[in-house]
């Protein structure tokens, strides 16, 4: 086997259209692009969203509310994940690698612990933040929180 007689595999390629050789290919003069106009042009490339001079659609569909680019956005678990977690492990302090490591949050996420269900079992709980409820239980529960 030489370069000189490499070819690709049996129908691994597809031949294109012959654009622009004569008027009896079916496919000459205007080479498929119709007349005139700016596609019918080399180098032509539209703009994204460009709708031909009508008034694009992201410039027609009305704007509205606020989207405040400092908010801290945080994974929710709740109290009942806790108690599943515990009964399942059996451990006393949940951390949040211990959670990442379960699969309830992602590596990069700040957990927010809330107070739906509820928590029998006495644990120390490390989260980002803790909503009152969530608080109220936990320490209820015996356990106490560390917020990181």
């Amino acid at each position: 086997m030489s370069l000189s007689n490499l070819q690709p595999a049996f129908g691994s390629n597809k031949k294109g259209k012959r654009i622009g050789r004569g008027a009896g290919s079916g496919k000459g003069g205007t080479s498929t692009r119709g007349h005139k106009g700016a596609k019918s042009r080399s180098g032509y490339k539209a703009k994204v969203g460009f709708e031909g001079g009508q008034m694009p659609l992201q410039r027609r569909v009305p704007k509205y509310g606020f989207k405040n680019n400092n908010r801290v956005e945080y994974k929710a678990i709740n109290l009942s994940d806790l108690q599943n977690y515990v009964a399942a492990t059996n451990v006393e302090t949940i951390t949040i690698a211990d959670m990442v490591n379960a699969g309830l949050v992602g590596k990069k996420k700040l957990v927010k612990v809330l107070g739906n269900g509820t928590l029998t079992a006495k644990v120390t709980v490390e989260a980002n933040a803790f909503s009152k409820k969530a608080e109220e239980a936990i320490v209820a529960a015996g356990g106490s929180i560390k917020k990181i």
